[in-house]
């Protein structure tokens, strides 16, 4: 296996240095075949290894030593395990997808060969992040794609608001940064090492000695999780980054690095499962990012917008999840999440690019008729992800709400009355994309008619809707059988056969709740399209506080940015003229000027006026010692 592992991990490093130093010795088609050829090999070595870990292989050896201080190691080392392999399956099809969809997206750009060097490179960092075997290159593949999502979420680095977005992403998730490395020194400090299963066997006894507290470690790693997955209140950084382009969001917001922080808790349950009160938090703050980001979706008009937001929710049924010691769903969503949520983006994309770079929702509508293709495939990615029995997303969403409801710590009540009333809000805004976009009277320019976007586009939309309707039949018994045992702690949920469980769902509360939301949409934005512009001015102050995304931007350019600035300014006036400019450097300067001006006075060149000056001395030497 080691072999397979070498291969899936670096593939796409060698795609990205092919592609990204090429410059002019390489063409356009030379550098997306070497970045899209090198992610296909990491994807055929990533099923692979999935296959080989269903049967019970595992993988975990370091390769390469960085550096060794006393005990501790600081190593370069992969560990295979079947949480491990099926991130790589997903991570690597998601991101084939998105290579063949920017064929056709990125034609027109002149930085379409730097584009493709970002994604694959992109791709490396992710990978390196899932097949850690330890804190240290956790780390680097954390810091990793941070940094290549900035320079993604900045591509076209000629508009400021492109600048502007990364900035805040890169800042924002500097926050989470912070608490994580915390956490880790924490772990370094308690266990003296940070290999994960030296680790995770050490956890228990650490804990129960009291040698380490163990609340403290997970908060600080969950603010990490809470800066990558974009979770309240460090959430404002994602909805800003639609500013690059449309392949970035469904590789970054819906199946990579936004998922990194669920991922990484879940590969820390050994650790949270010791610590109830940071159970308690995670699925609280998961519960209220859930509904709170679902609501602001109901406003929004740009279509990309509106799924970063629904993004943004379905990122809170996970946190919530791994709060509730349920994560096995947890992963199960994040991966039918991957597939619907790519398709929602790309088919967004593929709407852009009909509509001559044309976001508001306002100025679209019949489109069906024009791109039947996107239509179908955002239309299934749109039920997967309202939860509709049958289709990928019901499977691990309902899994989810039942796992909270049965959830013993403090605040699980509250999480499952947010859940289960994002369900309606969820299939509202949904819809409302659906029959805004694609439904009712066409509100475009007549002279500039849309059309179905080119098969390198579509193409990827119909591989990703496959898995957004079936995943769930074939991965579920995975995640909630025997397969994931060792992987994911306690399986909260059996998975008592498919069909019982999806009858079930039909006459759970979520379906009904489900259904309301999209005969609602249908209600507002086909049958009475006047409507809404009503509720909205009727609701008046609490429409505006949604809209506004609760004044967090406000917020955090008042309070943090503009504290920071006045802390800045206060420092430079204080510090560094007051201090060094006016002490240090002018005040020394004012003295020694002060000084030389006096002995400038002694210092004429003149004979008589020495022959003076040593007389006065001789004077006032003898008075001296006349004196004593």
């Amino acid at each position: 296996m080691k072999d397979l592992v070498i291969v899936a991990a670096f593939a796409p490093l060698l795609g990205a240095i092919i592609a990204g130093l090429g410059g002019n010795r390489i063409t356009r088609e030379q550098a997306h075949t070497a970045a899209i050829f090198s992610v296909l090999l990491s994807f055929l070595a990533s099923a692979a290894i999935f296959w080989e870990a269903l049967k019970g292989e595992t993988f975990n050896s370091a390769v390469y030593t960085w550096l060794t201080v006393g005990d501790a190691r600081f190593e370069v080392g992969f560990m295979i395990d079947r949480l491990t392999a099926l991130m790589m399956v997903v991570v690597t099809f998601v991101s084939l997808m998105v290579h063949i969809y920017t064929i056709g997206y990125m034609a027109e750009d002149p930085g379409y060969k730097r584009f493709f060097s970002y994604i694959s490179l992109f791709t490396f960092a992710m990978l390196m992040l899932v097949m850690a075997n330890n804190f240290v290159q956790l780390f680097f593949g954390w810091e990793a794609v941070g940094l290549v999502s900035y320079l993604l979420i900045g591509f076209w680095y000629q508009r400021e608001s492109a600048i502007y977005a990364n900035l805040k992403a890169f800042l924002v998730n500097r926050v989470g940064d912070f608490g994580f490395i915390l956490g880790i020194a924490l772990i370094l400090a308690h266990f003296n090492t940070l290999d994960y299963f030296t680790v995770f066997a050490a956890a228990p006894r650490v804990a129960s000695s009291g040698e380490a507290n163990m609340t403290l470690t997970c908060i600080l790693l969950f603010v990490g999780a809470m800066g990558k997955s974009a979770q309240f209140p460090l959430h404002v950084w994602l909805p800003d980054s639609m500013e690059g382009p449309t392949p970035i969001s469904a590789l970054i917001h819906a199946a990579t690095m936004v998922t990194a922080g669920i991922f990484m808790v879940a590969r820390m349950s050994p650790l949270f499962e010791l610590s109830e009160t940071a159970r308690s938090v995670v699925l609280v703050i998961g519960a209220i990012t859930a509904l709170s980001m679902a609501l602001v979706a109901l406003t929004q008009f740009d279509i990309k917008r509106v799924v970063a937001y629904s993004t943004l929710s379905q990122l809170g049924y996970m946190t919530a999840a791994l709060g509730a010691s349920a994560y096995s769903a947890a992963i199960f969503h994040l991966m039918t999440h991957a597939f619907f949520k790519a398709v929602l983006f790309l088919a967004a994309g593929s709407v852009i690019i009909a509509m001559h770079h044309e976001q508001d929702m306002r100025r679209m509508g019949g489109l069906r008729r024009y791109m039947p293709i996107t239509y179908w495939t955002l239309l299934i990615g749109s039920i997967s992800g309202a939860g509709i029995p049958g289709f990928a997303g019901f499977f691990s969403k309902d899994a989810i709400i039942e796992a909270v409801h049965a959830a013993e710590n403090p605040g699980h009540l509250f999480a499952y009355l947010c859940l289960l009333s994002c369900v309606f809000v969820t299939a509202t805004y949904t819809f409302r994309l659906v029959f805004m976009a694609f439904h009712g009277e066409p509100r475009f320019d007549p002279d500039h008619p849309p059309h179905e976007s080119p098969g390198v586009v579509t193409l990827p939309l119909v591989l990703l809707a496959i898995p957004s309707i079936f995943a769930g039949y074939f991965i579920g018994p995975i995640v909630f059988g025997s397969y994931f045992g060792d992987a994911l702690p306690a399986p909260e949920e059996e998975f008592h056969g498919v069909w019982t469980y999806m009858a079930h769902g039909f006459t759970a509360a979520p379906f009904w709740l489900a259904l309301a939301g999209i005969v609602t949409a249908w209600w507002l934005y086909i049958k009475r399209p006047a409507l809404p512009k009503r509720i909205a001015m009727a609701l008046g102050p609490l429409y505006a506080l949604v809209e506004r995304k609760y004044g967090f931007d406000e917020l955090n350019s008042w309070l943090f940015a503009g504290g920071a600035r006045a802390l800045g300014k206060g420092f430079w006036r204080g510090g560094d003229q007051a201090v060094i400019d006016g002490l240090m450097v002018n005040g020394s300067a004012r003295v020694v000027g002060w000084f030389s001006a006096v002995i400038r006075l002694f210092q004429t060149g003149f004979v008589y006026q020495y022959a003076f000056t040593m007389l006065i001395g001789v004077v006032i030497l003898a008075f001296w010692f006349l004196r004593k």
